[in-house]
């Protein structure tokens, strides 16, 4: 299966010390395949990553990803406001 990742912030340095691409990224993985299981797969912590989005929606980490899905991983330290506007955190 084929998704698109991105990743943000020190998490693009993480994978870039490992060669993986993380902008834009065309990324085989096998299916079925949770944002759980592909953090590990990049070789990220769980706590490497506070929020990610599918196809530009915020998602739980247990949702599983489909085919051609959009993936962009979000690591913690995204400010206050940015994270209640992108729904990272209720009020």
């Amino acid at each position: 299966m084929r998704i698109i990742l991105n990743a943000f912030s020190f998490l693009r340095d993480k994978l870039r010390l490992q060669g993986i691409a993380h902008i834009e990224a065309p990324m085989e993985i096998t299916s079925p395949c949770d944002v759980h299981r592909l953090i590990s797969l990049l070789g990220l912590k769980p706590e490497d990553v506070e929020a990610v989005f599918i196809n530009r929606v915020i998602m739980p980490k247990e949702t599983l990803l489909n085919e051609n899905d959009r993936v962009a991983l979000l690591p913690p330290g995204t400010p206050g406001s940015y994270r209640l506007m992108l729904g990272i955190k209720k009020v």
